[in-house]
């Protein structure tokens, strides 16, 4: 049986009262086990909305360090933690905001050898990763162990999300069979990137997330969004 301390029950009390949410949703929120794949531009935010809604068990793999070039999108760090590894510094913070949260750290590249292990510990994985290589092995790990993946990317000022993979749905596989050629699709290292863009992805990311944990999520579509023009665009996975 869960249950919660008076402190927990005033920290989450705000969305614990609201209509169709309740002490039910709290519950499902701590017993949940989330893996978040990157602590970097997408992760960041994701990480933090889902430790302050006081999701239960949350992992973060991340093998890189922090740089400078980084803290103007990744708000979660400091000036201060310019050369720590992401992940250990991410769940270092995060606990120290929430303490009900359990992390597992893993300070190490998610590759083949360790990704069905990695990945079969948790009810739902979010891809924060920033190269195609890596999004179609969390893909194809989460079609082979059935679990729901929350996929975002972003490309100057335009993103995409998506769940695949949940309730009989299609996986990014479907949608493009196979990844483009990387000099195609230029990263943020060689094209830029506008800070609030992969923060204003990671905040929906993180609610998606949240509605699959509750059981509410039912939108089989791919988001397009434009934040130059705020434009979206729905294209149906159906």
């Amino acid at each position: 049986m869960t249950t919660f301390t008076k402190e927990e029950l005033n920290r989450y009390n705000r969305q614990i009262m609201l209509p169709g949410f309740g002490l039910e949703g709290q519950t499902k929120l701590k017993n949940a086990k989330v893996l978040v794949v990157g602590a970097g531009g997408l992760g960041c935010p994701v990480l933090q909305y889902l430790c302050a809604a006081g999701v239960g068990t949350i992992g973060i793999i991340d093998f890189d360090k922090i740089e400078l070039h980084n803290l103007h999108r990744q708000v979660l760090y400091s000036t201060l933690d310019v050369g720590k590894p992401k992940a250990e510094t991410a769940a270092r913070i995060l606990k120290a905001q929430n303490s009900h949260v359990e992390f597992q750290v893993y300070n190490d590249i998610l590759n083949k050898k360790n990704s069905a292990q990695l990945i079969s510990q948790f009810d739902l994985v979010v891809d924060g990763s920033d190269n195609f290589s890596t999004r179609y092995l969390v893909n194809d790990t989460c079609v082979e162990l059935k679990k729901p993946l929350v996929y975002g990317s972003i490309f100057n000022y335009e993103a995409q999300l998506a769940v695949f993979n949940h309730d009989g749905g299609k996986n990014l596989r479907d949608i493009y069979p196979e990844p483009p050629n990387p000099e195609d699709v230029p990263g943020c290292n060689e094209n830029g990137v506008l800070g609030v863009v992969p923060g204003i992805l990671g905040v929906y990311m993180a609610n998606t997330c949240i509605q699959v944990i509750l059981g509410t999520y039912n939108n089989k579509s791919i988001m397009l969004f434009d934040f130059n023009q705020f434009s979206l665009v729905k294209l149906s996975m159906d």
